[in-house]
């Protein structure tokens, strides 16, 4: 990593309910902040149940006392790797409104979070419920790492579209690539035959934009169905991060299918980058202001 240039995609911010399905994300973000010499901003974002609090007061005892379990451990967790953490427990009935609006307020360049949660009625989703709402609302990008991933250091895949906007794309992704000394990869799939040339200009347009410092670079093309083309072009470089944009073009945003799709079958980490405006995506407080109606919070040192 060049010391003279500032982490990319930062400050972090670790959402988790610290779980087994919450190890990979928590592994990695506190990594990258090891890696970085900083500290690491987390929020454990659980359900709040103001009935059962009313009328069960003892369960509501035993689900706080997990709570401060679960902070504590976190806490000795990023102790042991020598990392500050500043961690935040939040309480509300929708916990992936208190993900989104603990990144508005702290504002965070990056979410690192978990792909799944518990397996049950929802274990055929390729992404939780949960994620996918995050990845939709998030006013900032958004990592999914899958619970066994480690941090890139080898090569990083990014695809752009052949109709859309591909410099934010490389710039996270080239940027990423630098600070591990990653190769990086970036390939451009058309639907069809006919869009391969305008595929290609894309390509090579994403490949010129890229900054100095990247350890190398190169491209392809792929014609078909976009989620499968990333995915083989993922194979064949053996990729250990990928990043795609949170929708195909800004004509459509919101999660796309794409986006979705590629996240939910990745077997390494993913980078859902959302291109920032003056205020990011929702203005300077987002569509419910710096605090979401039903949002708790408690401070952690």
């Amino acid at each position: 990593m060049n010391d003279d240039l500032p982490p990319p995609l930062a400050p972090l911010l670790l959402a988790t309910e610290h779980t087994d399905q919450d190890a990979g994300a928590e592994a990695l973000a506190l990594a990258l902040a090891r890696r970085r010499g900083m500290p690491l901003a987390a929020v454990l974002a659980l359900p709040r149940d103001a009935e059962l609090e009313m009328t069960a007061p003892a369960a509501a005892e035993r689900a706080d006392a997990e709570a401060a379990r679960r902070r504590e451990a976190l806490g000795a967790a990023a102790a042991a790797a020598g990392v500050v953490l500043a961690l935040r427990l939040r309480r509300g009935p929708q916990p992936h409104d208190e993900i989104v609006d603990e990144a508005r307020v702290r504002g965070s360049a990056l979410v690192v979070i978990r792909r799944r949660g518990r397996r049950g009625l929802l274990a055929q989703l390729l992404v939780g419920e949960r994620v996918g709402k995050v990845l939709a609302q998030s006013p900032c990008s958004v990592l999914v790492v899958p619970r066994e991933a480690k941090l890139w250091q080898r090569s990083v895949l990014v695809a752009v579209h052949p109709h859309g906007d591909g410099a934010p794309l490389v710039a996270a992704a080239a940027a990423l690539a630098r600070e591990c000394g990653a190769a990086l990869h970036v390939v451009c799939v058309a639907a069809r035959e006919s869009e391969r040339a305008a595929a290609a200009q894309a390509l090579a347009q994403a490949l010129a934009a890229t900054p100095e410092g990247v350890a190398s670079r190169q491209g392809e093309v792929h014609v078909g169905p976009a989620a499968a083309g990333i995915a083989a072009a993922a194979a064949a470089t053996g990729a250990e991060l990928l990043v795609v944009g949170r929708s195909a073009t800004p004509a459509r945003p919101g999660l796309g299918g794409v986006a979705r799709e590629v996240t939910g079958a990745a077997g390494c980490p993913v980078l859902v980058v959302v291109p920032q405006g003056p205020h990011g995506p929702h203005g300077p407080q987002g569509p419910q202001g710096l605090h979401g109606p039903h949002a708790q919070q408690e401070a952690a040192s």
